[in-house]
């Protein structure tokens, strides 16, 4: 199944590097919410090789794919996790597959096919990257540590912006990015890069991939408010464990 469905992303990834050297058709969703060619080319592409390869499975998809499937598994993918970086061609956007037994993702793909890298997580097998084991940082104090986060594509009208959650993070670490694919954020706190990620308002398929690669790297994954992450819910908090509850301290903090 790993073997199948890796070389499923692996080929979607080569889609969308051929659609971003012959020229990308873009299209808004909303303000700044933005749609490509490539989005959907690469969601028609997976869907089809999942239905071939998985026929009993259900498919839950960014750009509108909803198959019911006759088994307790779905499929959530994002054909192009980060797809603003991907129209202004800047290489950090992902494709990401998760796979879920119920609300329990047991395995996650996440393939970036600018660098090719591709993170594999299985439910309890441990977490890898391009083959080779990853682990979460031993940071343990938030003031060392490196953070990433992301914001709503409804920033300028919503209440729920991030914005106070970020600027007290930048005051107590030494630094927040903003990086714009929240599947390759989990991943890089997966790989010790980063020592923690959260980002609301997000998507099942932003999130379920990535996030049993941080847990099976050794990371702690949960909502924003501590209590238990959902893989179909909207919103992460993954770190490596050692800053999980100091971060969750400052992301209490809303006004």
């Amino acid at each position: 199944m790993i073997h199948k469905a890796t070389n499923i992303a692996l080929a979607a990834g080569v889609i969308l590097k051929e659609k971003l050297k012959a020229g990308v058709t873009i299209h808004h969703k909303g303000r700044i919410d933005l749609v490509t060619d490539a989005d959907r080319a690469s969601e028609e592409y997976i869907v089809k090789e999942l239905q071939k390869v998985f026929p009993s499975h259900g498919i839950l998809g960014e750009e509108g794919a909803r198959i019911e499937g006759t088994s307790d598994y779905l499929w959530v993918i994002d054909p192009i996790d980060g797809t603003t970086n991907f129209a202004h061609g800047f290489p950090y956007f992902s494709v990401s597959l998760g796979l879920l037994k119920g609300e329990e993702v047991v395995l996650g793909i996440v393939h970036n096919p600018m660098n090719q890298e591709c993170f594999v997580a299985e439910r309890g097998s441990g977490a890898f990257l391009n083959g080779e084991k990853i682990v979460v940082s031993k940071q343990t104090a938030l003031q060392e540590s490196l953070l990433t986060t992301g914001f709503p594509y409804d920033i300028a009208t919503t209440a729920e912006n991030n914005l106070k959650s970020f600027e007290l993070t930048n005051k107590v670490s030494q630094g927040v990015r903003c990086l714009g694919s929240a599947a390759l954020d989990l991943c890089q706190v997966a790989a010790g890069r980063l020592d923690g990620f959260w980002e609301r308002s997000l998507h099942p398929w932003d999130i379920a991939a990535g996030s049993l690669v941080v847990t099976e790297a050794g990371g702690k994954v949960t909502k924003c408010d501590g209590q238990a992450f959902r893989a179909l819910g909207h919103e992460v908090c993954a770190t490596n464990g050692q800053i999980h509850e100091e971060l969750l301290e400052i992301l209490a903090i809303r006004e």
